[in-house]
């Protein structure tokens, strides 16, 4: 279940199914952006990193670079570390292998969601690090929802082909961008999920919203940095 929660006093948003990984979203109070070095005190992090997001299905692995362009997803394998990404209605995906003590975050709007950038990432994962999906926690983060969030025919059928079972994943054309993450992820064998019930533009005192706000371009973000655990069996 989402609680917030508060870091130096700023508002922030946390899951309780995952007590062990530093791990949160901002809101309108504090976004990392801007913040960093706060942020980088903070959390005692050697470094605090955020890719170069183009909605793209790119994923790559934090190693001793600094610069990620054209990436939406990451995933890190180090302590130390912080890695952020930046939203405002598209959604944050938080995955954490319990086995591995690895922790990833992409960036799914309807494109990325279309590309099943969590499942690439997910994939990724499993490829280099040997996650299984079954040992994986999968936050899904703030974002716009069904409530607000209506497409056209080629977005709908786009969205709508990533998974095999569509029931309760949209009302006429408006669809549920969080759930379709999700279903992707069950139907990939994930088995712990919990889905954020905020809606961004709904909520958009504690949120940016680039629908509610004509385009904005400020965001908050999904963060996480690990800490020297090498199992986690929550």
């Amino acid at each position: 279940m989402f609680y917030f929660d508060t870091l130096c006093g700023k508002k922030i948003l946390k899951s309780d199914i995952l007590p062990h990984l530093q791990h949160f979203f901002t809101t309108r109070e504090c976004p990392v952006r801007g913040n960093e070095a706060f942020f980088k005190q903070v959390l005692n992090a050697e470094r605090i990193i955020s890719p170069g997001q183009t909605h793209s299905a790119n994923v790559e692995i934090v190693n001793n670079r600094d610069n990620y362009p054209e990436t939406d997803g990451l995933i890190l394998t180090e302590p130390g570390i912080a890695i952020y990404l930046s939203f405002a209605d598209c959604v944050p995906l938080i995955i954490y292998d319990n086995k591995n003590n690895i922790a990833a975050i992409s960036h799914a709007g309807w494109k990325g969601t279309a590309a099943k950038i969590g499942i690439i990432t997910l994939e990724k994962m499993q490829k280099e690090f040997g996650t299984q999906p079954e040992n994986t926690v999968v936050l899904i983060g703030p974002a716009i929802s069904v409530c607000c969030y209506e497409v056209g025919e080629d977005v709908y059928k786009s969205l709508m082909n990533t998974v095999n079972d569509k029931q309760g994943l949209a009302e006429g054309r408006r669809v549920d961008l969080k759930k379709i993450n999700a279903r992707q992820f069950e139907e990939a064998g994930a088995k712990k999920i919990d889905i954020c019930p905020y809606c961004t533009a709904c909520n958009n005192d504690i949120f940016f919203s680039y629908r509610k706000e004509n385009g904005t371009t400020l965001r908050h973000n999904a963060l996480v940095i690990l800490s020297d655990r090498k199992t986690d069996k929550s």
